[in-house]
């Protein structure tokens, strides 16, 4: 059973900020440089990021298994979806169930604030992800290129599951 706790004091961020920097630089090179990887947890999951996007109404969680972090998630409440921005796991805690078990807690949430659906992105080459996300019942409804700056873009699909 999977617990879920929030990310509210500077500690806690810190904590996640070195969580998300070690996730990334062990997941992501087989799809992105380490110099972009840098430059988007910079972006997007730095200190003071964390802190603007908590303030704006993201919501950030440690994902616990026992004790154990063995991952991380952030949503935020849209008009009418909630918008997964983040979820990953620690490489030895992938292929456990870890993401249907949260994706059934984060349909909860979303039911509980009365929106309908939960939308997300993901790399259109990130291709593990994708076959999850559709195993889970997420539909790709978008594809987009969004410039995040420096020369880097996002060249994503955006998905999408009805609650």
């Amino acid at each position: 059973m999977l617990s879920y706790i929030k990310i509210e004091n500077n500690s806690d961020i810190e904590k996640f900020v070195k969580l998300a920097s070690s996730v990334w630089h062990e997941y992501f090179p087989f799809l992105l440089s380490s110099e972009q990887i840098n430059y988007m947890l910079d972006k997007f999951q730095s200190f003071e990021v964390v802190k603007k996007q908590q303030e704006q109404g993201y919501e950030y969680y440690f994902i616990l298994r026992e004790k154990e972090i063995v991952g991380y998630c952030v949503y935020c409440a849209e008009e009418d979806y909630l918008f997964l921005s983040k979820l990953y796991f620690t490489k030895e805690n992938r292929s456990k169930g870890y993401g249907r078990q949260t994706l059934n807690h984060l349909k909860n949430i979303t039911s509980e604030k009365g929106l309908k659906k939960i939308q997300l992105t993901v790399n259109k080459y990130n291709e593990n992800s994708i076959k999850a996300y559709q195993k889970w019942g997420f539909k790709i409804i978008e594809a987009k290129v969004f410039d995040i700056g420096q020369g880097y873009v996002m060249d994503d699909y955006i998905m999408e599951i009805l609650v």
